[in-house]
This record gives C-alpha cells, structure tokens and sequence, in this order.
C-alpha cells in the first residue's frame, strides 16, 4: 500500500520557520518525483516544490524561492520541507505529492497538514 504522511503543520508566527514531513512508503522514490502543494481557503491547489532523489533536484515556486528548501532522507523514506520567513499569506494547507515519472502509474497525495501564520 502507497502511503504518504504529512507531519509537522502548526501555528507559526510571520517570520518564524516550520518543517514540515513526508514519510512515503510502498513506492520508491527513483520513481517519483516527491513535492508539496498547498490550498488556501477559496483558493486552487498550487505546486510549493517537488525534488527527484535520483539526481538531487530540486524545484521552487518563484514565491518561495529563497524562503523553502527540500529536501530528503532517503534511508527514512521521508521528504521535509523548510520553510523559512513565514508570511500569513502561506497560511493553508501543505500536501505530499508523489507524481510518477512514467505515464499510466497513480498519483498519490497525503491527507494534508495545516499551517497556519499568524500573530
């Protein structure tokens, strides 16, 4: 069974930093590309980053570049997400996403995990 979990959401001051986790199982992560998305209310779910372990690379939205670093544990099978200089705007809700590098594989998504900046 693929599962990806989502830890580390909370209430974070503007400024302040969280890290946020994935751990996946029942895949493996040469086969995916492993990122985050997030959702605010009354907004569409947007890409934050996604990273390949196969090579190490790593991919930003231009809005978090500079605040959010990936990164991974591969002998833990789990992904982080630093994020850094925490504005209220990222205020949402941060999903794990695996999106497979071969056509006609799944796309699995965690349950999500709330953050939340405020003062």
């Amino acid at each position: 069974e693929v599962q990806l979990v989502e830890s580390g959401g909370g209430l974070v001051q503007p400024g302040g930093s969280l890290r946020l986790s994935c751990a996946v199982s029942g895949l493996t992560f040469d086969d995916y590309a492993i990122g985050w998305f997030r959702q605010a209310p009354g907004k569409e779910r947007e890409g934050v980053s996604c990273m390949r372990s196969s090579d190490g690379s790593t991919h930003y939205a231009d809005s978090v570049k500079g605040r959010f670093t990936i990164s991974s544990d591969n002998a833990k099978n789990t992904v982080y997400l630093q994020m850094n200089s925490l504005k209220p705007e990222y205020t949402a809700v941060y999903y794990c996403n695996g999106t497979p590098v071969l056509d006609g594989w799944e796309d699995h998504w965690g349950q999500g995990t709330q953050v939340t900046v405020s003062s």
